[in-house]
């Protein structure tokens, strides 16, 4: 975002915040950030967990694939239906209320998993508890903190908290494996329970709904005098500074029902729930048993995994930057082409050791992983104009939706057929259907839009 006088105060302006101490102290707000930060990695635990632990869970109880992955679909099902509304479950109840008892229900959904005797009980545990949690800490979460308490650095706070949950894949999935294969998967499954439940002290002693709860203003934001003028009353006064009970819940279906109305809508779910389907239902669940299936050792391939999360975060920046620059809608284009190129090649590169082309089919899927994103809500946000964050959270549910359908399929395709050849494919194919997509899309800004949000300005 460019730098200007309002977002971006001069170093003599950011002086006059609030406190004495204020050119010497550190600013409360990456406090608070980085509490926030340490949380989405702690949720992000269970995100890839599930491939590393289907194994030795078949291995131990003879259950079908398709039984577990019906599981993870439920997981990511509710993870991404529950996200639109965490804005107003936050609202209504507090910020670190909410984050606490999410982090609290993954916790019980991870550590309890250790007593499970029937693959139904898989459903309570992965599907429900941890998908209420994990889905009340979506993007909304990471959003809620950066437009609290920063009127500076937004952006680059943003996608910090973002990267929290790639960074928890990286920090968790090795560990997880090399555990669940060498010692059990019981272990491995409590060891994401207790990092989940480590962070609720931290989230409930630092956490705040805004930064008046700490006598100070946002970062970036100068005190009301007479050398701050009128702009700073109005960036100071953008920052929520009550709860409200319905008025998120209202813009959430307003948003919704603005965006039934046009085909760009339609089109940016559709291809958003393919996406989903081809990262965290495809790769992310079923990567490790099919490379399994090859004779790839679990630890082995849930590294190759965990590397793709360290090339998500360099092709996330990196399409941040390139969406400033190109038509969105090309670069999905080039994603979803790149993507399908992969998943089609897939069944000839997975076998027992790691090769080259294993590693550049590693290198580009993790590059590829999430840049989707970046375009998708700039996308969102020309189309829509003031609802599209609103709507963004629509078309991320239809992300999650598709990834658990691709989750469940999947499973399915590996118990009908032996393997996962099919499926690669069939993701391949839904690519092509992405692409196409995405190109469709009009640029173009819709009039007929509603202005939401003086409904909250009686409030």
């Amino acid at each position: 975002m460019p730098t200007t006088p309002e977002n971006q105060p001069t170093g003599d302006a950011q002086s006059r915040q609030r406190g004495p101490d204020a050119r010497r102290r550190i600013h409360p707000a990456w406090l608070v950030a980085a509490v926030a930060f340490i949380a989405l990695l702690a949720a992000a635990g269970f995100r890839a967990a599930p491939g590393a632990l289907m194994v030795p869970l078949h291995a131990d109880f003879g259950w079908s694939m398709s039984s577990m992955s019906l599981a993870v679909s439920v997981n990511l099902l509710l993870y991404g239906l529950t996200a639109p509304f965490a804005a107003a479950l936050m609202d209504r109840f507090g910020i670190r209320q909410v984050v606490a008892a999410a982090l609290t229900f993954v916790a019980l959904g991870a550590g309890g998993s250790v007593l499970m005797t029937a693959s139904w009980q898989l459903l309570i545990f992965w599907g429900v508890l941890i998908g209420l949690g994990t889905g009340s800490m979506a993007l909304v979460f990471a959003a809620t903190i950066a437009d609290r308490w920063f009127l500076a650095r937004r952006g680059l706070v943003m996608g910090i908290l973002t990267a929290g949950s790639a960074t928890g894949q990286l920090i968790f999935l090795p560990p997880v494996a090399a555990i669940a294969e060498s010692t059990g998967w019981r272990p491995a499954s409590l060891l994401i329970g207790i990092a989940a439940l480590a962070a609720v002290p931290l989230v409930w002693f630092v956490l705040r709904d805004h930064p008046s709860d700490l006598g100070v203003l946002p970062y970036g934001a100068i005190e009301d005098d007479d050398r701050s003028g009128a702009a700073t009353d109005k960036s100071v006064s953008s920052v929520p500074t009550k709860r409200s009970d319905t008025g998120a819940t209202r813009r959430a279906f307003e948003g919704l029902f603005l965006a039934a109305r046009h085909r760009s809508f339609w089109a940016l779910a559709i291809a958003f729930a393919i996406c989903g389907a081809t990262t965290n239902g495809l790769i992310g669940i079923h990567f490790i048993p099919s490379a399994h299936d090859h004779g790839m050792p679990a630890s082995t391939a849930a590294g190759l995994l965990a590397v793709v999360g360290i090339f998500d975060i360099a092709g996330t920046v990196f399409s941040g930057w390139l969406t400033d620059k190109f038509d969105p809608r090309i670069l999905l284009v080039a994603y979803y082409t790149f993507r399908g190129v992969g998943l089609l090649l897939l069944p000839w590169l997975l076998s027992d050791t790691i090769h080259p082309s294993m590693v550049l089919f590693i290198v580009v899927y993790g590059l590829d992983w999430v840049a989707t994103v970046p375009p998708t809500a700039t996308l969102c946000r020309e189309i829509f104009g003031e609802s599209g964050t609103i709507i963004f959270g629509w078309v991320f549910a239809a992300h999650q939706i598709g990834a658990a359908g691709a989750a469940f399929a999947a499973g399915v395709v590996r118990d009908v057929f032996g393997e996962y050849t099919y499926a690669w494919w069939g993701g391949a194919a839904m690519c092509v259907i992405a692409a196409v997509l995405s190109f469709a899309v009009k640029r173009r800004l819709i009039d007929d839009r509603p202005e939401l949000t003086p409904a909250e300005a009686g409030h």
